[in-house]
Formats: C-alpha cells, structure tokens, sequence
C-alpha cells in the first residue's frame, strides 16, 4: 500500500499563495479598548456591514459581542440573515432605508431598521397592527447628511405622524455626522444642535425612544458630548482611524492584511521591460519578484507605485499591475527566494503599509480599501 502523502487526494479548499489575513486576537483586543473608553452607562454598537468591513461579518460579529459590543448594525436584508442564520441573536439593527418589499423580512428576521419616511413607518405600523406587536424602528434624523432620513426642519409635522401610528415601536432615533473626523468641528456641533431639538420635539409628541445615537467613530473619538445612550464603531475596531488628525487610543491594532507568496523570479538585463506597456525599464541588472494578485483581487491598478514587503524591507512595485499579478523590484534583496511571504497591506518586521498608503494609490479613501478585497481571497483568521 503506497502511503506517499504526494500520492494522497488533497482534502478541503486548495491553497491560493495570496490571501487576507485576520487577527481575531487583534480584534478582541480593540474591542476590550474601545468599551473602556466610553462611561459605563454607554453601549456599543459594532457595525458589521458589507461583511464587517472585509473581515468576515459573522467572526467579527462574535468577537465583538464577546468583547464589548452590545448591539449590532447592517445595511442588508441579506447580511442580517446571513448573522441570524449563524445563530447570532443580539439585536440588529438594519441601516438606510428599507422598499415596500423588504417589510416583511423586517419581522420575520426580528431585526430593528431605520425609518426616514413617513410612507415605510406607515406601512410598517400596519405589520405591527396586524401582527398584534409593534415593529421596533429607529427614526433617522437627517441633520445635515442629506442621504437617509426625516428632514430636522420639518421636525414638528412628522414627529406628531409617526406618534400617531399605533404599530411602531420606538426603539431608538439617531443621526449621522457628516463630518466628525476633522480638526474642524463647526459642523458636527451644528448637527448635534439640530439633533438635539428634534429629541425635545419627539419628546412633546410623546415619542420616547429606548435608545439615542448620533456618533460613528470620528464621533465617538473627538466628540463626547454626542455620546448620548449608543456610540457606533465599524472602522475603528479593525485599528484604522477614520482621519489623521482623530484623537488616538493607545493600543489599537490593526487586524486586516493582506499577503501573497513570491510566485515566480526574472532575472532582467539592462533595458529589459515589464508588464503591459512596457512601462519599466531596468536601468541595471535587476531582479523582479512576481506576486500572485492584482486587480482582480482589489489591489489598485497602479503603475510603478507603491510596495511590498518582503524580508521586512519594501519592495518598490514596477510595471502596472495586472488582474492576476504585480511586480516588485528584488534587487536589492539578494535573499528574497520564490515562496517569501511579501505583504501588501499590515505589518512586516518594523515596516507597515497602512490602509491610508494604499488609499492613496487607488485616489480613494481606507473604507473603500478595506472593504475591496475580492471573495477569490481566501481569508485566513488567527487568534480565533
């Protein structure tokens, strides 16, 4: 019998030689900072949507309940299905707006959802109604965002028509800033004023909700008197900040990167080229590592900009990245061999590259970054 482990049927998923990585312990750990910097009477909301920001909603969503978090927040019908399914029953809050049609699947997944029109509380109400148990809504307050919610001018009209739909429960009301991650605070205060009188309008109507919340994590961060019951988190439980100019927390740690193996090695002559057009030239003999992801992965589609990290020194990228693959000038790596782990994005040795550096490369801002890493990725989660 030929016990050869080469001869053996490979089992579970194969291997790709590029991958994100996610430390949970991380994770567990920013979460334990950040619910120790907020008073005790304070509540967490984790907002795991577009699958908690490129990390894996449903392992993220656990660690965060288990760590601090009291609440959590989507934006998707399917995202809250895909947490309730995997047995998490916190509360969930659904984000935006929701269609006529999505009505239903409010109650029957048992989540909360925001409501910025009178239209979708009416006909919510009417679930409720004939339910014989009110449907638990947030009230969006538009305070200057101007994206979802009921416009802070027209408070008193639509204050007394949602305190007159006898379905809804209020489980909350909240707002969103537009801008609470810069050095400049005028408008957030702004916003926070106009918040304000709408709770006291609410409040005269008769509508006292269960919870209120206006802070994402530029707020939570730089503006404590809009903490009220509930400060949301999404970016910043994975150690990235929402500006440079944010206040800090001591400890944070980043809990996404992104890796790839060297696939492959030229060796170039003086005046060889790279890539599609042609757009490097080796001014001396050179070595060019090939790495296993490109675009199709997410990795912006730059042209002799940026680095990896390999040996715990950068590799400056040449050529243009293409779908599959980018190029790194190795040559003043002598060491660097096919199969070194090289980094993308995280930290290798005393060198990082941060969300921000390559947010940069793609004109673009961390969020878009964190959240573009394509499903081919595998991910891979430590400290779990």
């Amino acid at each position: 019998m030929n016990t050869d482990a080469s001869n053996a049927a490979p089992t579970g998923r194969p291997p790709r030689p590029a991958w994100v990585e996610v430390d949970l312990a991380a994770l567990a750990q920013n979460f334990r900072l950040i619910r120790a910097d907020l008073p005790a009477g304070t509540r967490l909301l984790y907002v795991a949507k577009d699958d908690a920001y490129g990390i894996g909603a449903v392992r993220a969503s656990e660690v965060a309940l288990a760590h601090g978090a009291d609440l959590l927040a989507v934006f998707t019908l399917g995202e809250a299905a895909a947490l309730r399914d995997a047995g998490i029953r916190a509360p969930i809050l659904l984000l935006g707006e929701r269609l006529p049609d999505e009505l239903e699947w409010v109650v029957q997944l048992g989540v909360e959802t925001c409501v910025g029109n009178i239209g979708i509380a009416q006909a919510l109400s009417g679930v409720g109604t004939r339910r014989g148990r009110p449907v638990r809504i947030h009230v969006k307050v538009n305070t200057g965002m101007n994206r979802f919610g009921f416009a802070w001018r027209d408070v008193e009209g639509w204050s007394r028509a949602l305190a007159g739909l006898p379905g809804l429960g209020f489980a909350g009301v909240l707002g969103h800033f537009a801008q609470s991650d810069e050095t400049e605070k005028a408008f957030a205060r702004t916003q926070n004023e106009r918040f304000a009188r709408c709770l006291a309008v609410l409040e005269e109507a008769g509508i006292r909700p269960d919870l209120v919340h206006h802070c994402n994590s530029g707020g939570f961060l730089d503006l404590p008197e809009a903490h009220h019951d509930v400060v949301r988190v999404g970016l910043l439980a994975q150690g990235v900040y929402p500006s440079s100019v944010c206040r800090r927390l001591a400890g944070l740690r980043t809990v996404l990167s992104i890796k790839a193996r060297v696939a492959a090695i030229q060796e170039l002559a003086p005046g060889d080229t790279v890539g599609y057009g042609m757009r490097w030239t080796a001014e001396r003999p050179s070595r060019i590592g090939v790495l296993p992801l490109g675009y199709g992965d997410g990795f912006p589609r730059v042209r002799n900009e940026g680095s990896a990290l390999v040996g715990g020194r950068r590799a400056p990228i040449v050529g243009g990245v293409t779908m599959d693959a980018l190029m790194v000038d190795l040559t003043d790596l002598p060491s660097a061999g096919i199969g070194d782990e090289a980094v993308l994005l995280g930290r290798q040795g005393d060198e990082e590259i941060t969300a921000q550096d390559v947010a940069v490369l793609k004109r673009s801002v961390s969020y878009d970054v964190l959240t573009g890493w394509r499903a081919r990725l595998p991910r891979v989660y430590l400290g779990a």
